[in-house]
Formats: C-alpha cells, structure tokens, sequence
C-alpha cells in the first residue's frame, strides 16, 4: 500500500510514483543537456575549427599538428559520446513501459546517437588520421581533399545528432503529456 498524495493541481498519485517520474525526468533532462553539449561542440569544429584547418594548406594543418599534440577535439568526444549513449539507453528503458510514443522518440535518439559515434568512428577517425598523423605534408592535394571532405561531412554528422536532440526534447515532453503507466501505479480492486 502506498501514501496517497494531492500535488494541488488535481493530479494523485503515490508518492512513489511521483518520485520515480520525476527522476526519470531529470534523466531526460541530462540526456538533453549532454546531447546539446555534443552538437555544440561539434558545430564548433565545423565552424571555428574546420576552417582553420584548411586556411592555408599545408602549414595550417602543421599548426593544427602542433597544436593537437596534448589534446584533440576527440578527447572530448571519447569520453562524452558513449556518456551520452547510456544516458540515452536508461532513458529508454526507464520509460520503456511509458506512453509508446516516448518509446519511439528515445528509440529513435538513442539510434542516431549510436549512428552518429558509428559515422565517426567509420568516416572520421580514418579522415582525422590523414590529416593529423600520416599524410606528409608535402601532399597538399591529399591534405585538401581529405579536409574538404571532412568539412562537408560533419554538417550530415551535426544534423544527425539534431534530430537525436529534438527526438529526446519530444520524449522529456510526451512524458509530462502522457499518461505514464508505471510499475508502481496502484490500481483500486474491483468491487464485488
């Protein structure tokens, strides 16, 4: 048996009940946050960093070397990406007895969180290599090509991860439209 509770605004429910919507609801908050942080930085790259990258072939990619020594754009992704999976996949779960329009829209960003890191590891990481560790710098052809099509590809991987970030946003707004059937709702015995 669970305490029954008025929140005021006509809606009863457990206490139980009304914690557990509530965390879930900061983990959709989080998955949110972390999915936006991920876009941002990576329109950064397309906006700020691609273009310097290509500015002035081959010594901006001499100076990006140097400069990317320490550290890279994909030390942040390394960690922040797969954080952002599970963020995305407990999010699924938790809701998975939710409304089946939740289901869909985190179903839906958790697929194009997983594809977009699958898109980096196939198309971007080969293209990173070239430029930043084995193409001589002397190749300028193979330099400018390489950038080129590392530019013109990380817009498709920014849009990708958009419609992640706008299918989460409907799933953390279906879960304060839609009734939730949850695992801790009491249901009143029939009367005989």
């Amino acid at each position: 048996m669970s305490v029954k509770y008025n929140s005021g605004r006509g809606e009863e429910g457990s206490f139980v009940e009304k914690n557990t919507n509530t965390m879930k609801r900061i983990l959709l908050f989080s998955t949110l946050t972390v999915a936006g942080g991920v876009l941002f930085v990576n329109l950064y790259n397309s906006i700020v960093d691609a273009p310097a990258w290509g500015a002035d072939l081959p010594r901006s990619i001499a100076t990006a070397r140097a400069y990317y020594q320490t550290v890279n754009p994909g030390t942040f992704f390394r960690a922040v990406s797969p954080a952002l999976q599970v963020l995305s996949l407990l999010s699924l779960v938790l809701h998975w007895k939710s409304h089946p329009s939740l289901r869909r829209y985190l179903g839906a960003a958790f697929l194009l969180f997983v594809g977009a890191d699958a898109f980096t590891f196939g198309y971007f990481y080969p293209r990173n290599e070239i430029m930043f560790l084995t193409a001589k710098l002397t190749d300028v052809e193979t330099l400018r090509q390489t950038w080129q099509e590392w530019s013109r590809m990380n817009y498709l991987r920014s849009a990708v991860v958009l419609a992640g970030v706008i299918c989460t946003g409907l799933g953390l707004n279906g879960s304060y439209t839609r009734q939730p059937q949850s695992v801790f709702t009491v249901r009143p015995e029939p009367v005989r």
